[in-house]
Parts: C-alpha cells; structure tokens; sequence
C-alpha cells in the first residue's frame, strides 16, 4: 500500500472525532451566546426582547382585534394556518366565533374540533380583520345559514380588511360582500366567483381595497403573511415568517392544475360535483 493511499485510510479513520471536535467546538461557543445559567439566559433574552422593540421597522406590538369565523366541517388548516401568525401578534385579540350559543366544539371536516371562544352577538363591531375559512359541503351549509350571514354582513360594516381562505370566499360572496371586486379562491370554485359579483383571479393571495383571499388551504399561510405585513410592517412579518421557518420546498410540482395530468386533475375536480353544484346554486339566493 503506497504513503498517499494509507495516509487517505488513516483520514478516514479520524473523520468521526475531527467532526466530534468541531460540534464540542460549536456547543461551546452556543453555550457563551445563549448564557450558561439560568440567570444568564435570562438576562441574554431579556436584553434580546429589548433590542427587538427598538429595532427600525420592527412592530412587536398592537391591539388588532381579530374575528376568524369557525363552522361545522370547515377544513381545518384554512383557520389554523392563520391563526397561528394572527396569534404571534403580541397585543392582538384572536377571537374565534361560532353561531352556537352554547359555544360547542366545532368538528371540522379532517375529523377533530376546534373550541370557539365567543358567539358571533358577543363578538367586537370594530374589526381589524373579520376572518373565513372554507371547505365543502360545511360552506354549502353555511351559505344557507341565515345566522351566519347576518354576523359576516354586520362586522363587515366595519372591519378594517374582509378576508377569506378557501372557499371562504364564496360565503364572503353569499353575504354580498365581493360585488365589484376582484378575488380568489379554491382552483375547483374559483370559477364560481362571478356568480357572486367578483372577478376571479388565478393567485394565491389577492387584493382589493380591503378585500383580501387567499387561495385553496396552504394558500392560508402566504395569506396570512400578507396580512401581517399590511398591519404589522415587513420586519414584524418576517421575524414571523422565521419563526414558522415558513420556506416551502414541496417534493411534488402537483400543486396547481398545471403541475398534475391533466385526466388526474380533472378527475379531482368532477369529484367534488356536488358541493360545486350546491354552491352554484346556493349564489341565486345571495344578499346584494
């Protein structure tokens, strides 16, 4: 065996203590950046909370009052992706409001509940964002539902943004609250928007005046981003945003219809006939 082969071969042999030196390196220097004591850590963290609040740009605090629609067999993470972001805003309220007086679990339709806080009558006139989320067959039950209706055109009087996730859109729609405007929603309905005065568009979040959608599902979380900026300013929403360590790189392209074969996608929309005619139809009744 020649000099150079077995001086590679002994290399080799140390790579696992060279790597084991570098992270004991490493440790060390996190343990001085991060305080070895308590009190230490403390005192890193308070003078961290301290430097935040004087940081240009940066707004770490407010009194946004916020309304997020919750009804039975909506999907979930329409809500729960914007809600967390809404709910990192230090100082923000986060109401989550339900038609039932009895202020009962909400089952949503990937089959647990959601627990409302506040029943629509209770909930605050002076909105910050008045908030819906989507789904299928529980939005076709909400569009019919006068309660409902009601609340959304009673808040949206004077709500600083109207917003929707989803299919929230339509029932934004039901209420009469996108005539004229321009909107988004879930890739199987979006083509229904101009049923209920909107025109539709192709992305994941849009705006208009104080209308903002956001697309299908995932879409909530560029949604809510969006939201936070207006509101917040583009620090705030980044620190968020990092916080979340929301930086999507999906294994699949499939998320668009032009990602998908096209017999795939087409068989994925005719499968949800139902809902998609029962909303249709559910639009010849809507409030103007």
């Amino acid at each position: 065996m020649d000099l150079t082969r077995r001086g590679m071969m002994g290399m080799g042999a140390l790579a696992p203590f060279l790597m084991l030196a570098a992270c004991m390196q490493r440790a060390a220097a996190e343990g001085d950046r991060f305080g070895d004591t308590l009190a230490e850590s403390e005192t890193i963290s308070e003078t961290a909370i301290r430097n935040l609040g004087s940081y240009p740009g940066y707004n770490q605090r407010g009194s946004e009052k916020i309304a997020m629609l919750c009804y039975p067999e909506m999907t979930a993470l329409d809500l729960v992706g914007p809600q967390y972001f809404f709910a990192c805003m230090i100082g923000a309220s986060v109401h989550l409001v339900t038609a039932d007086p009895d202020l009962k679990p909400v089952p949503v339709d990937t089959g647990f509940t959601i627990g409302p806080t506040i029943h629509t009558q209770d909930c605050p006139e002076d909105l910050d964002v008045l908030f819906v989320p989507g789904g299928l067959t529980g939005t076709v039950a909400a569009m019919r539902n006068d309660a409902i209706l009601d609340f959304l055109v009673s808040r949206a009087a004077k709500a600083r943004f109207i917003t929707s996730v989803c299919t929230g859109s339509l029932l934004l729609g039901q209420a009469g609250l996108l005539e004229g405007k321009r909107a988004t929603s879930h890739w199987a309905t979006r083509h229904l928007l101009p049923e209920f005065g909107a025109t539709p568009v192709d992305a994941r979040v849009v705006e208009d005046g104080n209308i903002v959608t956001g697309a299908g599902v995932s879409a909530g979380l560029d949604f809510a981003l969006t939201l936070l900026k207006q509101m917040r300013g583009e620090k705030y929403a980044q620190a968020i945003q990092l916080l979340a360590e929301y930086a999507p790189e999906p294994p699949l392209s499939s998320g668009t219809l032009d990602g998908i074969e096209p017999e795939l996608g087409r068989n994925l929309h005719e499968m949800m006939a139902v809902p998609i005619s029962e909303m249709r139809r559910a639009a010849s009744n809507r409030r103007r």
